[in-house]
Parts: C-alpha cells; sequence; structure tokens
C-alpha cells in the first residue's frame, strides 16, 4: 500500500511539472506568478507601467523593455481583447508583482491576423514585471490624468538624470578615445579614409549599425553583422549602403553632423546625445533621453549633377535614414 501511495505521489508531482509550474487559465493560456504582493489587481481603465520580456517558446527574444531602457506604458488599460491573451494575464496581478505568461499563438493570430513567417512555436512566452498601477477607479478623468502626467515627470526626469553617466559608461566599456563637439556629439575615427569630407549637398553613401547603451543592436545595413548578432531577418529584406543627402536636415542633427566628420572609405563611431538625436520623446527601441551609438562607414561620396533638374521634393522624411520621427524602417 505504501508503495502504491508513493507511486501516486510521484506521478502527481510529475503531471503538475510537465507545465513547468504554469497554472492554466482561460484559452489555453498558461501563467506563473513569481511575486505577489496582495494588491489590488489591474483592471480595464486603469494606468499601467510594466517592464517585459517577449520570447517564442524556442528562446528567441522578440522583444525587452530591459534592453530598450524604459518601460511599457498601457493607458488605458484595454479589456482582453480575447480569451487567454496577455491582457487576461495581466489582469491577474497587481503593483509590484511578476510573472510568466504562455499565451498560445493561435490565439494571438486569428481572425485574419496574419502571423509573421519567422514565427516558430506554440506559445509566446511574457516575462512581466509590473513597476506602477494607478487606478482609474471613480477618480475623474482631470485628477486620473493628472496623477498619470505626474508619474510620468518622475519618470522621464529619472531617465534624463541618468544620460550622462550611460554616455560616461559605454565610452569607458569600449575604450573610446572621443573628441566631443559643440552639440555634445562625441566621436571617434576608427579607420581613417581618403579625400575630402562631404559638402552640403552631396550624397553620402553609408552602411551602419545602430546600438542602444548595453550595446545591442537596433538596426543595421550590413548583413554579416544581423546574422552574427542574431537579429531577426526579415524574408527578401534588403541589406545595403543608405544613399543620405548631406546638411537637408533629412537625418537626426547627431547623422548630419557625423557624415560631415568622414571621407571615402572611412569609418567612425558617433555616440550620440539624446539632445540631437530623438529627444525626449524617444521612439521604438529608443527610450526618452536615451543616447544611441552608430558604427559608420563612407561607402563613397556623390557629388550632384550641375546640369540635372531639381527634383520635386516630397514633403516627407526619409523612411531608410533615422529621421528626427523615428529610426530606421526597413
Amino acid at each position: 500500500m505504501k508503495q502504491k501511495l508513493m507511486f501516486l505521489a510521484i506521478a502527481a508531482i510529475g503531471f503538475s511539472s510537465c507545465n513547468g509550474g504554469f497554472k492554466k487559465g482561460d484559452a489555453g493560456l498558461l501563467y506563473n506568478i513569481h511575486t505577489s504582493k496582495g494588491g489590488t489587481h489591474i483592471k480595464d481603465g486603469d494606468f499601467v507601467s510594466v517592464n517585459m520580456i517577449v520570447k517564442t517558446d524556442g528562446d528567441s527574444v522578440l522583444s525587452n523593455t530591459y534592453d530598450m531602457g524604459h518601460p511599457i506604458i498601457i493607458m488605458p488599460m484595454p479589456k482582453p481583447q480575447a480569451k487567454g491573451d496577455i491582457y487576461a494575464g495581466l489582469e491577474l496581478l497587481g503593483e509590484g508583482d511578476s510573472a510568466t505568461f504562455k499565451v498560445p499563438t493561435d490565439s494571438i493570430f486569428k481572425g485574419g491576423q496574419q502571423r509573421p513567417p519567422n514565427l516558430k512555436g506554440k506559445f509566446l512566452i511574457f516575462q512581466v514585471n509590473v513597476n506602477k498601477v494607478l487606478a482609474k477607479g471613480s477618480l475623474t478623468e482631470q485628477v486620473f490624468r493628472g496623477r498619470v502626467q505626474d508619474y510620468l515627470k518622475t519618470l522621464t526626469e529619472a531617465m534624463k538624470a541618468q544620460e550622462p553617466g550611460k554616455i560616461k559608461k559605454y565610452i569607458a566599456d569600449h575604450n573610446l578615445k572621443v573628441t566631443t563637439t559643440a552639440s555634445g556629439l562625441n566621436y571617434v575615427i576608427t579607420t581613417p579614409g581618403t579625400g575630402p569630407t562631404p559638402a552640403v549637398g552631396d550624397t553620402a553613401v553609408v552602411n551602419y549599425t545602430g546600438r542602444l547603451p548595453n550595446g545591442k543592436i537596433f538596426e543595421t545595413s550590413v548583413k554579416e553583422v544581423a546574422i552574427k548578432e542574431k537579429q531577426p531577418i526579415e524574408p527578401g529584406r534588403p541589406f545595403a549602403p543608405l544613399r543620405i543627402p548631406v546638411g537637408q536636415g533629412k537625418v537626426i542633427p547627431g547623422w548630419d553632423e557625423g557624415l560631415q566628420l568622414m571621407n571615402k572609405g572611412s569609418k567612425i563611431t558617433l555616440v550620440i546625445p539624446s539632445a540631437i538625436a530623438y529627444r525626449d520623446q524617444g521612439v521604438g527601441p529608443i527610450g526618452p533621453f536615451t543616447p544611441i551609438i552608430f558604427e559608420m562607414e563612407m561607402v563613397e561620396i556623390v557629388k550632384p549633377n550641375p546640369n540635372a533638374p531639381k527634383p520635386v521634393m516630397p514633403q516627407m522624411q526619409m523612411q531608410q535614414a533615422p529621421s528626427q520621427s523615428q529610426p530606421t524602417q526597413r
């Protein structure tokens, strides 16, 4: 009898561990709450600030707010879009809580939503830490938004205060002997080139790799770098040097200034403060008051053809260079 009971106990342990300690929620959602402070759970309409790592079940990281240097802001917290989605998971948490959620990909990409071709596996895994919850409850919209603005102001001021330290740390960690210009641009020419630097109106043809202060790549024009750094590569994506009109304000000020320090064949590392990049707004993976780093190579400098008819330029920013409103997009 003892042997039978022991067998049943072992079987029960094995059954409970087959999901790795996860409990089952609606529509196939699996969750494992690591930390619970016992506070009020998140409700729709609330303000929520979370740090989150999103991975495939093959352990391929899709996004990481710790790499970005800023949390995800959800306002207002929506009702779950479908049973068992990540919003349903978040409703199990409160401020200070942490958990891991496994959301079936079939429940995410349905109803005509196209599944990314490079996304494999049965689950998306969300590792979540809830930083702050501001409950809407019965507060008036004016009072609620006032509390949100106060919190966001504190958050951005902290990020602003941290920026000089991030710049110094990156320069020190990579032993860069930088020159700092009046604008605050830090640069070092790692490979000298030949000939003159580009003039305003020339077209610079450049390869580049953009990094966050922790060294993580957020964009590159070089396929070998993308492969080496294990960046996701979209099918059919072209990897090629960019053609950028110099001094025309088509790119962030840090790029415009940096390009005019290069000549043909030269390579440069730019450590660009947010004041001449994406400032207090940030964009995409680049947070507010976040310095960015670019490693660039001047492939060619193209002089304008004085006999060519002047093109009519549309009133829009380039989509394949880091404009002041967005980073490079493919």
